[in-house]
């Protein structure tokens, strides 16, 4: 049977779709039509049945994680205790409990300028900067639009809706206030002109509106402040001002005493005035809190604005007092100040203040406000401070706020993680927490989530600028953080002495994350680094004092270097002990540390210099070895391109322009450090010339290009943005732009030419003139072009269109695997490693470890390993690697491999089981490597057949091995490329997921390559993007969304109708507290404040309809019509039902609840009449 299925192998093998380039590259296949799918179906293949259709894929956005990008507004809704944050990008978050968190965006993407809560009826007010009010529902988990209102005419600067009201006052630039409906979301006729307002006397405009409150003691006073110092109290009854109040410094804010007889303003002087409304024509009183008392005494020095104040009430001590701004100008931190009775405190922030709002007790104004908590805003962070206690703390902050801490520069995503390992990580990392954090709960406990039924565990990655890396436990829809690695302390601090000569090595973020490589199932962890340094960690529960093992690894491309050797250079196969293991980096002259630039050329000099002392390693990972790779004849290390880990052969392998390396971290050598024109051996179907090393100093900007896009765009309309010192720093030199190569891991432009980890400098052997040569000594030799690491974070890319003469004048610039590509690309980046246990030659009678490398040239090469059998063997005795000779090809460059069984099922590489070698047990068990193999196929007399997928930017084939047939060929597109591209299970089916440069979302069948789904979901705006999507099992996704969120998707139908179980609800069904019972005689005598029907006031019938000129009413999208039948189901509709008898039976039941508390009053009004009456009856007239 065997040889039955060998030969039909052959005969396949013998078709003109498995057609080799040469005898050494089987696998060359033809090139199908753009579109087309080929196959060579044989036996074999047929009894492969895929399940998977297209009707099984949706794209949806499933939840958000991270701090809100650009804030500009805050909204809290104190009886359901949720919380609103508006961005400038039209984003509105609104966060509850833990796990209940949603955000929503406005279509017209205008900044959210202020945000009103209906408090307590589920419902929340937008203001934008296109001059549109929105009414969003929350009493669905997806918020929707149910009415818009547009202002034709006038700005708005200021809303305010009263509590329990059904009309929102709303302040415009030209002084005017307009009263909404919010049922009916139209302007009443009902105006408020400023001309009205102020004194006739007045000559000039008071100004835009800045502050609207009704007065806490009469419903039917509006409280207006213009910012020009004037402040107007409205009688909406009577049309009139009743009360003026002028200052002459602009206004910014008012906060009311809640019994209505005083207010407090904010001042642009960082003042505050107190105002007493019985005595309108001074005020009350004038402070400057941080104001320096001048020498003569008479007048405190101005300070700086202060932007917002709020005057709160404690019924058992002093009120609260708390306002931003109003520091000196000496003073540059922003601040927080909390005026407490006598004492005052300033609370600085890391960032400026956008807003913040006092969490009280109760919802009404007229009452003892009792403040616990102030929900601080910043520009880059959210906090609640407990007011509660006097030093003032935080309270610890449940949500993922910190992804941004430092920009993340990468990104991985893994679904069906090890369990128990995200619960040994949430211990390690609770022991790291930061202390002196409130001893209460968050305060913010808004809304109901339900765990859902995610039955897998989830885990998020992030590599960071600063070199550390986070675990996020991503399970449901939450995202907490587990543990930080900070890979950073592997290496030495720079002295203060020797800032400055460091500086001329390298510049801010040599620690940056490049790309990271994680074996969960062993908790082998891998780091490469923007400085040219890759870092094994492995994991143990068990602190350890040693010292760090270190390599030095050289790459070399060119010919004449191996034709002429340097002494110190390493040759292409060394003998594993040939490289000695040094404890610490070689003690060369001048460490990375101290070089300067003047001097000989460098050599044989890592970038970083790795600590040389006993190092205590807590538990965790901890460092099992480093490898660096070095500078050569004056020329900086290139940047890692590609990185794979093997627990299993206990092998790393990395690579870069220049070329491959192998590295065994069990026995710590070098087994493999060669050129990637010597990989092909005999194979190499290019002719390459010999290049030499001083040519290669002389190379030129012009031949920059980025992988993909060059096969796009034309050089001359590329424009790559990036920013590499913050979030919002632009800044960087153009001479270093023009002449870096070691590049950061998200660099991306010189100069308007593009870069990438697969785009290489140019190697024509053009001089450069004079004047660049006066540039590249500016630099000098001794200095590597290393810039501040990139954050993924903060990148743009800018593609003009172009025309389709220019497009397709850019395709002869295509890195195709023809001969005219390779003599414009001088260097062939290695773009894709891949361990697996395969067939490396046609001849193979059984499968054995192999490492599949994939080069930008759309090369494919399989290094054959020979991993000794057993533990003792492989501690003592060398890993042999040499390359096998075979040689595939693809159109673009390589991104991914997959190798499936011969019944199309997906071989996980095998893996080591984890074990604790920093364990004190002697158990023998614990320390002998166990290996965890998946065999091909449960038959035995089916292993001996495989299929490998290797996909490129540009397409995708199926590989029958051993035999090496193209089986299928799948072009995926023709005018654009793949950023992205992994092999995932969906549904118990393997599939290729695929993500492309120009925004789409594809879905690929395996192993026959039939297109499943292909939507444009995502135009690629920026580069941020582009650095961190990636996919994972169980059809999501993820990708940096902006620099400081993470944007969770799913591909999965399934999923997208299970997406409602999962999220949380915003709305919940609350009480209103119970109003103060103020007493009899206080009520008696105007204590109490008196209330207004607003219908009668604003309705249609007493004031008519705003013009529609002013305003114009749009129904939202999603209407209650469109909100009812959106929450489609059986399911739905009877918990809509449910709602509406509980909200029915709650109103009846407060209703019950009045009439009992007015029939108690009135009986007991009646008791003390008839007991006055009673005393007063005998009484003569002049007892009284």
């Amino acid at each position: 049977m065997k040889t039955i299925r060998k030969v039909l192998d052959g005969l396949t093998a013998s078709s003109p779709v498995g057609a080799g380039v040469g005898g050494g590259t089987g696998g060359g296949c033809s090139i199908y039509p753009s579109g087309q799918l080929g196959a060579v179906v044989s036996p074999r293949e047929s009894e492969i049945q895929e399940s998977l259709t297209s009707e099984q894929f949706q794209v949806c956005k499933t939840v958000r994680h991270g701090f809100p990008y650009q804030p500009t507004a805050l909204a809290y809704d104190p009886v359901q205790k949720i919380l609103a944050i508006g961005t400038r990008s039209g984003g509105v978050r609104i966060l509850g409990r833990p796990g209940v968190d949603c955000h929503c965006q406005h279509e017209s993407g205008a900044a959210v300028l202020h945000l009103q809560f209906l408090i307590n009826e589920g419902a929340l007010v937008t203001a934008c900067a296109d001059e549109t009010l929105h009414l969003w529902s929350l009493r669905q988990k997806r918020p929707a639009v149910l009415h818009s209102l547009r202002f034709n005419k006038e700005r708005i600067t200021c809303c305010h809706l009263p509590f329990q009201s059904k009309w929102l006052y709303v302040g415009t630039e030209r002084g005017n206030t307009h009263v909404v409906n919010i049922l009916s979301f139209v302007l009443s006729g009902y105006v408020v002109m400023w001309n009205k307002a102020i004194e006739l006397s007045t000559k000039t405009h008071p100004g835009p509106v800045v502050h609207l409150s009704d007065t806490p003691r009469d419903e039917g006073k509006l409280l207006i402040g213009y910012e020009s110092g004037t402040i107007v109290l409205w009688d909406l009854r009577c049309k009139r001002a009743d009360l003026r109040f002028y200052y002459d410094e602009a206004i910014h804010s008012i906060g009311w005493h809640h019994e209505g007889r005083q207010f407090m303003c904010s001042h642009s002087d960082g003042s505050l005035t107190v105002w007493n409304v019985k005595n309108p024509a001074k005020p009350f009183q004038v402070t400057i809190p941080h104001g320096k008392s001048q020498r003569d005494g008479r007048k405190h020095e101005s300070c700086k604005p202060i932007l917002k104040v709020e005057y709160r009430t404690c019924k058992n001590s002093e009120p609260f007092i708390i306002f931003s701004g109003g520091l000196s100008y000496d003073s540059r931190r922003p601040s927080l100040t909390i005026m407490h009775g006598k004492a005052i405190t300033v609370l600085e922030m890391d960032h400026p203040i956008v807003d913040f709002l006092t969490l009280c007790e109760t919802p009404y104004p007229n009452e003892f406000q009792e403040p616990y908590a102030v929900a601080v805003l910043m520009e880059r962070d959210f906090i609640v401070v407990d007011l509660t206690q006097s030093n003032f703390p935080i309270f610890e902050n449940p949500y993922s706020m910190d992804i941004h801490e430092s920009p993340v520069t990468c990104t991985e995503y893994f679904a069906d993680c090890p369990h128990d390992f995200i619960l040994v990580l949430y211990a390690l990392g609770a022991k790291h927490k930061k202390q002196g954090f409130s001893n209460k709960e968050w305060p913010i406990t808004g809304g109901i989530w339900n765990l859902g039924t995610t039955a897998y565990p989830e885990i998020i990655v992030t590599g960071h600028a600063d070199g550390s890396v986070k675990f996020w436990d991503a399970s449901a829809t939450g995202l907490q953080m587990l543990y930080k690695l900070k890979t950073s302390k592997v290496f030495e601090k720079q002295k203060p002495g020797e800032g400055k000569q460091t500086a001329e090595i390298v510049e801010d973020d040599p620690f940056a994350v490049q790309m990271m490589s994680w074996c969960p199932e062993s908790r082998i962890f891998c780091v490469a680094g923007v400085s040219a340094y890759v870092i094994i960690y492995r994991f143990s529960k068990h602190e350890v004092v040693t010292e760090i093992a270190s390599l030095e690894v050289r790459l070399q491309y060119e010919v004449e270097d191996i034709m002429t050797p340097d002494p110190d250079s390493v040759s292409p196969f060394p003998e594993p002990t040939s490289q000695p293991l040094s404890s610490k980096s070689r003690n060369l002259a001048g460490s990375a540390n101290t070089v300067t630039c003047e001097g000989p050329l460098r050599d044989s000099i890592p970038c970083l210099s790795v600590k040389s002392r006993p190092v205590r390693m807590p538990p965790g990972y901890q460092t099992e070895l480093v490898v660096q790779l070095v500078w050569m004849d004056g020329e900086p290390p290139q940047p890692i391109t590609s990185l794979a880990i093997s627990s299993a052969y206990g092998l790393v392998a990395f690579g870069n322009c220049n070329g491959l390396a192998v590295i065994d971290y069990i026995q710590k050598t070098i087994l493999l450090s060669m050129g990637t024109v010597y990989l092909y051996g005999a194979s190499d179907p290019y002719q390459r010339q010999p290049r030499s090393p001083r040519k290669s100093k002389q190379f030129s900007t012009d031949n920059f290009c980025m992988r993909g896009l060059s096969n796009f765009y034309p050089d001359i309309t590329k424009r790559i943005r990036t920013s590499y010192q913050s979030l919002t720093e632009l800044t960087d030199s153009p001479v270093s732009l023009e002449l870096d190569r070691c590049k950061s891991p998200t660099s991306d432009h010189v100069n308007g030419h593009c870069t990438s980890p697969t785009s290489q400098t140019g190697g024509s052997g053009k001089r450069i003139s004079s004047a660049d040569t006066t540039k590249a000594n500016r630099r000098g030799p001794g200095r590597p072009p290393f810039r501040k690491a990139q954050s993924a974070a903060c990148m743009e890319i800018s593609l003009p269109v172009t025309t389709e003469e220019s497009r397709e004048g850019s395709f002869s610039r295509s890195r195709s695997s023809s001969v005219s590509s390779i003599d414009k690309e001088t260097k062939e980046a290695i773009t894709a490693l891949y361990f697996m246990e395969t067939f490396a030659r046609k001849n193979d009678q059984a499968p054995s470890p192999c490492l599949w490398v994939g080069t930008s040239l759309g090369m494919v090469l399989i290094i054959s390993l020979n991993v000794p059998p057993t533990e003792d063997q492989r501690q003592s005795e060398a890993v042999q690697v040499s390359p096998s000779g075979t040689v595939l090809t693809m159109k673009g460059a390589v991104l991914t491999f997959s190798c499936l069984d011969c019944m199309g099922s997906l071989i996980h590489p095998s893996y080591e089981v984890w074990r604790d070698l920093n364990s004190g047990e002697e158990n023998e068990k614990t320390r002998k490597r166990k290996l965890v193999a998946f065999s091909p196929s449960s038959s035995q007399d089916m292993g001996d057949h495989q299929y490998a997928v290797v996909c490129s930017e540009k397409q995708a084939k199926v590989f029958s091995l051993p035999s090496q047939t193209c089986l299928y060929v799948h072009n995926i597109t023709e005018t654009s490329f793949l950023l992205r591209a992994d092999v995932v299970t969906m549904c118990n089916n393997i599939l290729l997921a695929c993500f492309c440069a120009n925004g789409h979302i594809m879905t690929i069948s395996l192993p026959s390559l039939r297109p499943l789904l292909d939507i444009n979901y995502l135009p690629l705006t920026d580069m941020r993007i582009a650095r961190t999507f990636c996919f994972t099992n169980h059809g999501q996704a993820l990708y940096l969304c902006s620099p400081s969120e993470i944007q969770r998707i799913t591909y999965s139908q399934e999923m997208c109708e299970s997406l409602q179980d999962t999220l949380g609800d915003l709305f919940s069904l609350v009480e209103n507290p119970e109003a103060q019972n103020r007493g009899f005689l206080k009520g008696l005598f105007g204590g109490s404040g008196q209330t207004l029907d607003r219908e009668e006031l604003f309705g249609q019938a007493t004031a008519g309809i705003g013009s529609r000129f002013l305003a114009e009413h749009i129904p939202g999208q999603r209407s209650v019509e469109g909100v009812k039948g959106a929450a489609t189901g059986v399911v739905a509709d009877l918990n809509r039902v449910r709602q509406a008898l509980d909200e029915r039976g709650q109103r009846l039941g407060e209703l019950e609840d009045k009439t009992e508390r007015m029939l108690s009053s009135a009986e007991v009004f009646s008791k003390h009449a008839h007991e006055l009456m009673l005393k007063c009856r005998d009484k003569k007239w002049y007892q009284f």
